[in-house]
């Protein structure tokens, strides 16, 4: 008797991140170690040198198309706000994926060092179906109102039932 199994596949791809303000922020590190064939980690250390009281997060979600095409998400996210109270269900469901792995996890100000630590993508911790193929996170952070660096996030997903 056949029985089903799922196959996921959840792992980044590419990690680009480009600050405009090396006065107010600056990566120490930015990059992806790939530890398994379907585990890549992605490692990032930036430093804020001034306090920041007011934050913005500006996030996209790309599917790859022939080029990478705007997929289902645009948001525009108050980041000091949303610290106090998760009023934002896609930002709430995107932060809960990465959490564990950071210490951007308390309240406005933000001042000093900034770090996402051996992030792995969970299949589990997604809650939404999810179609097959790649993606990218454009997030654009913005701090007093002011454009101060892009992080892109790149990743596949493959879910794949396969009778055995």
């Amino acid at each position: 008797m056949p029985s089903s199994t799922l196959a996921v596949v959840f792992k980044f791809t590419n990690f680009v991140c480009q600050t405009y303000n090396q006065s107010w922020f600056q990566f120490q590190e930015c990059r992806l170690k790939a530890v398994s064939r379907d585990k890549v980690l992605l490692n990032m250390n930036g430093t804020i040198l001034y306090p920041v009281n007011k934050a913005q997060i500006q996030g996209k979600l790309f599917k790859r198309e022939s080029g990478y095409k705007p997929w289902l998400l645009d948001i525009q996210i108050d980041a000091c706000r949303f610290m106090r109270k998760n009023y934002n269900t896609a930002a709430k469901l995107i932060f809960n994926i990465f959490k564990e792995f950071t210490d951007i996890n308390h309240t406005c100000p933000y001042l000093g060092p900034v770090h996402l630590r051996g992030f792995y993508l969970q299949p589990e911790l997604l809650k939404l179906p999810f179609p097959s193929g790649q993606y990218m996170i454009s997030l654009r952070w913005f701090f007093d109102r002011k454009l101060q660096f892009d992080t892109n996030i790149s990743f596949v997903f493959v879910e794949d039932l396969k009778n055995t």
